[in-house]
């Protein structure tokens, strides 16, 4: 009779119900009561003796259908290691959005759950999602993956990036990681976004966006140090050139970035393969030259390949913060702009300064073969036009 009743009840009772309603049959039946039931039903004898203890002490968890601390301990709480290994094997194909913190990545989690289980970790691709989504990775589209043609060694490029990161960084030299954010209007103009203020006084901002010729534009570009966590943003008043990306770097460097190296020997650079920071750009060069030779270090430059800006670290380890930290709000002033820069922090500690450059940096300047010749530069055997060191020219 137990069996039949048990079978006709279990599937519309919770856990907890279906635990009182063994324990109550066990207690009827008096002493050998708790076999008589895991043998009719197959329910574990804890279980049942579980449910006998709650039923004598009178105390039953209402809001809870298991007790505190039952069931599957969490895979973070249990292999916490597990954490940093998932982000080992995705940090090379990761992608960035600069407007959100949101990322993705190309691996799947059946193959991110195997190379895991290579390391001799428990684990299946369904935690690996969850996990995934704890790192607030976001499942999107194939159209959000495609930024442009696919060279056939993008991956590889990715692989050899990585690879040298972690090499610089096993010797305790600096990796950083450039870009320039895009520029922004001065003024009171509307930025999109919502911060929270009292109901029914939003701020009033103007109905064109139309360039203010007093204040301009902003031009940040920041640098991001991959293993401080740390950023320096350097907001520029005038064109965003080869001249001005290097002076960011040299402010880093001045500002933070001596500080914190001060036994460096080499600086390594990842860079978007276009715009003023280009694997094609003469005076990208011409200007790293100088820099090598003022601070004294080796300066070797890793950059993306083609069609991938959106997988620079920078994009979603600092900028995407930067939009979230001033959304909603007018960007009036350079003071207001570098004030929210400053300001921007997350949860895993990440730390921004900021300055404002107001240096006027011409466009249009040409390069002679001549002064290309004066470059100490060793290019890399894999891809030279995208991975080479410029090596200080030391008096």
């Amino acid at each position: 009779m137990i069996h039949e009743r048990y079978e006709i009840l279990k599937s519309v009772l919770n856990e907890k119900s279906r635990r009182l309603l063994l324990a109550t049959e066990a207690k009827l039946l008096g002493w050998g009561g708790i076999s008589a039931v895991h043998r009719e039903t197959g329910v574990s004898f804890s279980t049942i003796a579980d449910g006998l203890a709650e039923l004598e002490s009178g105390v039953v968890d209402e809001g809870r259908q298991r007790k505190i601390g039952a069931g599957r301990r969490k895979i973070l709480d249990t292999t916490p290691e597990i954490v940093t290994a998932l982000e080992r094997l995705i940090e090379p194909y990761t992608i960035g959005n600069p407007e959100t913190p949101l990322c993705w990545t190309l691996k799947s989690t059946r193959k991110l759950a195997e190379e895991l289980q290579e390391q001799g970790f428990k684990i299946s691709h369904a935690r690996v999602a969850d996990l995934l989504k704890h790192l607030n990775y976001s499942l999107q589209s194939n159209r959000k993956m495609i930024e442009g043609g696919k060279h056939p060694d993008r991956n590889a490029q990715f692989e050899y990036l990585n690879l040298a990161i972690a090499n610089f960084q096993g010797e305790n030299q600096p990796v950083i990681s450039v870009d320039t954010k895009k520029k922004e209007l001065i003024g009171n103009f509307k930025n999109n976004g919502k911060e929270y203020r009292p109901q029914g006084t939003p701020e009033l901002v103007m109905v064109h966006d139309f360039e203010d010729k007093k204040q301009g534009k902003a031009n940040p570009y920041g640098v991001y140090d991959i293993a401080q966590n740390a950023g320096w943003v350097n907001v520029g008043i005038d064109h965003d050139t080869a001249a001005f990306a290097v002076e960011s770097i040299r402010q880093w460097w001045l500002q933070m970035g001596r500080t914190v190296y001060p036994d460096a020997r080499n600086l390594m650079i990842t860079a978007d393969g276009g715009g003023s920071n280009g694997s094609r750009v003469k005076l990208w060069k011409v200007e790293l030259q100088k820099l090598a030779n003022e601070i004294g270090l080796d300066i070797t430059v890793g950059h993306l390949p083609p069609g991938t800006s959106k997988w620079n670290k920078i994009e979603h380890k600092l900028f995407s913060f930067i939009s979230q930290n001033w959304r909603g709000k007018p960007l009036t002033s350079l003071a207001v702009i570098v004030s929210l820069i400053a300001a921007t922090t997350t949860r895993t500690g990440l730390q921004v300064k900021c300055g404002i450059d107001q240096n006027h940096y011409p466009k249009g300047i040409k390069i002679k073969d001549e002064e290309m010749r004066k470059i100490n530069m060793v290019r890399a055997e894999f891809h030279g036009e995208w991975n080479y060191t410029i090596k200080a020219q030391r008096a």
